[in-house]
């Protein structure tokens, strides 16, 4: 069984960075998904993809995918660049352009 470990990303809808510091370990989809023939639902036959494990550390998400016998892949956060803006920065005249 393949699991892939990662920390979430915040979401659109949300300004903070709640519930984006603990780390996530989902099962990778076994079986293809397909339409429904009746409602056009998409589904799939298994339903391990509606798991979705938190860990506090990467290292606690490894050591339980190590110890069930899973193979996994770990996929590192992206670095967050904030660059500090004022108001006021709008209209200097010397800033640069980007």
């Amino acid at each position: 069984m393949n699991v892939r470990i990662y920390q979430p990303s915040k979401t659109a809808m949300q300004s903070g960075r709640a519930k984006t510091h603990r780390w996530m370990l989902d099962y990778e989809i076994e079986t293809p998904r397909r339409p429904e023939p009746l409602m056009g639902w998409t589904s799939s036959g298994d339903t391990l993809n509606q798991v979705r494990l938190s860990f506090e550390t990467k290292e606690e998400a490894i050591a339980f995918a190590e110890r069930e016998g899973w193979s996994y892949t770990v996929q590192e956060a992206a670095v967050r660049r904030v660059r500090p803006r004022n108001y006021a920065d709008n209209f200097r005249t010397d800033r640069p352009r980007f």
